[in-house]
């Protein structure tokens, strides 16, 4: 997922939520590398596992060129191999609360006061991504990834990746959008405004290439990508669905709503629903 700087910060946000909850865990889809040092996101994590103690999964990513570039001004160059020294600083810094690194992105020595075992998961859309998550992260964490894609291409390249390293399999972490609506049309509409958006985006239509669905030459999706990857309909047909999928082979589904007009409720009352229904599962 795209977080770009216009958003609130996450971590601060899970903050304020955690201080209110006892039980309910939190889990970041994703934060950009780029913009935050590794020892800050350390010391943010850090302050969120204080107030809510192994609840915190920690999902990061290099994000995308023309956000890291032309909203922060910052360079993006080799972002998978900016990643893996990345991951490596932030694990040592959490994990062993001290870090003494120098490589080709970062040259760091710091030593913290504490220390937390914070999993931490990592953006993956490319074939190379999930070979990287499969040798260093505790997870994948995908977005708007055809299932048939994942299943063909992302989970085999994460566990054979982690085989070559002597690791098990990191978690996959599945982006499912639904669409509470049995009207076709709506659905189709619905799709469109979701998924387009990254029809323009380099590494998201490249993706969608390699699962076979081509982007227009207007830079859309094409319908069969939005039947492929919107489940829709009632309560009852989208929850077989959902349990279909984890039956399937992914281990964990990250469920976000398509807001549909013209159905008499608004996006709130559909999230509502969509919660209730996760909640029956």
């Amino acid at each position: 997922m795209l977080l770009p700087p216009n958003l609130p910060d996450v971590l601060t946000t899970f903050a304020a939520a955690a201080s209110k909850t006892s039980s309910v865990n939190l889990g970041t889809s994703i934060v950009p590398t780029y913009p935050r040092h590794p020892l800050v996101l350390a010391q943010q994590a850090l302050a969120l596992h204080d107030i809510a103690p192994g609840r915190l999964r920690l999902g990061i990513g290099p994000s995308h060129r023309f956000i890291i570039e032309k909203k922060y001004g910052l360079q993006q160059s080799n972002p998978l191999a900016h990643l893996r020294e990345y991951v490596g600083i932030l694990r040592t810094a959490l994990w062993d609360g001290k870090v003494n690194h120098h490589g080709d992105f970062y040259n760091v020595e710091a030593e913290l006061v504490r220390s937390a075992q914070i999993p931490l998961l990592i953006s993956t859309l490319g074939k190379m991504a999930f070979q990287l998550a499969g040798q260093i992260a505790d997870g994948a964490l995908t977005w708007v990834c055809p299932v048939a894609y994942l299943l063909h291409i992302g989970i085999p390249a994460l566990r054979s990746s982690a085989a070559s390293v002597g690791r098990s399999t990191p978690q996959l972490v599945a982006h499912v959008p639904i669409a509470l609506s049995e009207d076709r049309v709506s659905v189709q509409s619905a799709g469109h405004r979701y998924l387009d958006f990254y029809a323009k985006i380099p590494f998201y239509a490249k993706m969608f290439s390699n699962a076979g669905f081509q982007v227009t030459s207007d830079q859309m999706v094409p319908n069969a990508l939005v039947d492929n990857l919107v489940i829709s309909g009632n309560e009852e047909k989208v929850a077989a669905r959902i349990n279909e999928l984890l039956s399937a082979g992914l281990d964990e589904l990250m469920i976000s709503l398509v807001p549909v007009t013209g159905t008499g409720e608004d996006e709130q009352q559909q999230q509502a629903r969509l919660m209730h229904l996760i909640g029956r599962l």
